[in-house]
């Protein structure tokens, strides 16, 4: 009986210090990791400490949530700096191709809008307010994308005006310089989906213009290099200035090879070279061959002074010997 008695009175005391525990140490409950794992993961801490994520992931796994709290501020903590910084590599990034464009030059107002954004950003950041910081960078970025979307129309553009190519494709490039036009005034009024709808669309007649027109063009430079060429030709270029001609045959040669492969542009561009250098060749021939005829001149008048002076001077014996 009293050993009865002692057992139940030892199974007494641990219920109740169980109880006590119990009331002096808060159950654990997942709301707060929740919500340290959520503005971890919002700043991509899992990329850059994988190792310490999965220790943290461990403890909320097992149900040490608390602890695990504690592991997700800290990776959170460390995370944002770096996240920060990417962001403002990426705008960085692509706004330098904005800005070194002539269409940020065209169009400096559109620049000075996006860089507001950015600016806005990083004054949230440094204020600590991460979560307005991330959004605000984020429709920065958006800005300074769809701003690089009107630096592609307006290069496309300056590459077919800087080579004639309107008149190769007359048709697209009007309906280009239209929808381009559009594209500016949905910018303007506030319609940043519509004007880029509209830009893509210039862009890609535009490209079919730039397409078109290295199609003729290179077409065309063909013909004045093998003219040249055959000029060369005549003049016996190959012979009399042979490395100069050699090279340009080379160019010539892959000229017709990128042609052969629809490669237009470049097909175009050492047609070009290749023209310049045959004439080289040709201007080289013609100089040489008047070099030439100077020399064989020069020759021919000191032979003649030479018989003059020959002659004068039998004209001097004779006399003397009479």
């Amino acid at each position: 009986m009293k050993k009865r008695l002692i057992i139940i009175s030892v199974l007494t005391t641990l219920f109740l210090l169980m109880c006590v525990s119990c009331k002096t140490t808060p159950a654990e409950t997942p709301d707060r990791a929740d919500e340290a794992r959520r503005r971890a993961v919002d700043f991509e801490a899992p990329a850059y400490f994988p190792s310490e994520w999965e220790t943290a992931e461990a403890h909320y796994n097992v149900g040490t949530f608390e602890v695990a709290a504690d592991a997700y501020d800290e990776l959170f903590n460390k995370a944002v700096p770096l996240y920060a910084q990417a962001r403002e590599d990426e705008i960085m990034a692509i706004r330098e191709e904005v800005k070194d464009s002539g269409f940020s030059q065209a169009y400096p107002e559109y620049l000075r809008n996006a860089d507001e954004i950015a600016l806005t950003a990083y004054a949230q950041y440094e204020a600590e307010e991460y979560y307005q910081a991330k959004e605000t960078a984020a429709t920065a970025m958006e800005e300074y994308s769809t701003l690089l979307v009107g630096v592609k129309v307006y290069h496309a553009r300056q590459e077919i005006v800087d080579r004639g190519f309107s008149q190769y494709d007359q048709d697209n490039f009007d309906k280009a310089e239209e929808t381009s036009l559009s594209a500016l005034a949905k910018y303007d009024e506030g319609d940043k989906p519509g004007a880029v709808e509209a830009a893509e669309e210039a862009l890609l007649r535009y490209n079919l213009v730039i397409a078109n027109g290295w199609t003729f063009y290179a077409a065309e430079r063909q013909a004045s290099a093998a003219n040249e060429r055959e000029l060369a030709l005549a003049e016996k270029a190959n012979i009399a200035s042979r490395e100069t001609f050699r090279g340009a045959e080379e160019l010539f040669n892959q000229a017709q090879d990128f042609l052969e492969k629809e490669m237009f542009d470049s097909a175009g561009i050492l047609f070009i070279d290749s023209e310049a250098r045959f004439a080289i060749a040709r201007h080289d021939t013609e100089q040489k061959r008047l070099n030439a005829e100077e020399t064989i001149k020069l020759a021919e008048e000191r032979i003649l002074e030479s018989d003059g002076t020959a002659l004068e001077a039998e004209r001097m014996i004779e006399g003397g010997t009479r």
